[in-house]
């Protein structure tokens, strides 16, 4: 019961948007958002890192934001420890997309381990945009793949290019990432609640960054989420006892 609600809007009778649009509009976001490869590149090797462990990031890891937050708190001086657990738990919302897309695409079994490594915001967000199951698999496959292939490219070509940019501070490139992140973020956030969460999240990392180590603030945002939930269930429970009063 609860996957056919789950999926209500999905159809299989091919009634959607043609192939072509699909492929038009997953292209538009793989490319824009495969160009910032080039941003991770240039922080990755700007941080310390060499060349081959930049490159080896964005091909086994694949998730933008937390190889930013895993640089970034690393070229801060940060604890490698708790900047990887930093990066960890801003790649564990890809497991909830994976939950979601698992039965929105319903890949075979043989499919599903390389599915899985583009499994990411863009891809989750072309692929839930999607009236039917043939458009949501076309939009997934297209995105994840455009946007694997360049943002590895953008990356090597990135860290070569690292030494000629100079002081990669000055340039600002390691706000490219969290910025396209929030870009595609923000028109998701529909309810208050999730306005709630996004606004205090960004409260507790910005208001912590100067008192915390590099990663800890990242971490403490997290607690964004049941924090404003607990709230929310206080908040139903009064009402619910005012209404059995009267």
């Amino acid at each position: 019961m609860t996957e056919q609600t789950a999926l209500a809007h999905i159809r299989d009778d091919g009634e959607g948007k043609p192939d072509a649009v699909v492929v038009r509009d997953a292209l538009g976001v793989g490319v824009a958002v495969g160009l910032s490869g080039f941003a991770f590149g240039v922080t990755s090797a700007g941080g310390g890192l060499t060349l081959w462990q930049t490159c080896a990031l964005s091909l086994l890891v694949f998730t933008g934001a937390s190889q930013f937050a895993l640089v970034g708190a690393l070229a801060a001086g940060g604890n490698p420890l708790t900047a990887a657990a930093g990066a960890f738990f801003l790649g564990v919302r890809n497991a909830f997309y994976g939950l979601r897309l698992s039965q929105l695409l319903a890949l075979p079994r043989a499919v599903r381990p390389v599915a899985a490594q583009w499994v990411i915001d863009e891809t989750a967000a072309v692929a839930l945009a999607q009236p039917t199951r043939r458009s949501a698999r076309i939009g997934f496959a297209v995105t994840g793949l455009s946007l694997y292939v360049l943002w590895n490219l953008t990356t090597l070509l990135g860290a070569l290019g690292a030494g000629a940019i100079g002081d990669t501070d000055a340039w600002g490139l390691d706000a490219a990432g969290p910025a396209v992140f929030l870009a595609l973020l923000a028109p998701m956030l529909k309810t208050t609640t999730e306005r709630a969460v996004a606004g205090l999240a960004v409260l507790l990392g910005l208001g912590l960054l100067p008192l915390l180590p590099a990663g800890v603030p990242v971490l403490v945002a997290a607690l964004a989420a049941p924090a404003v939930l607990f709230v929310e269930g206080q908040r139903h429970k009064r009402g619910g006892v005012r209404e059995g009063e009267r």
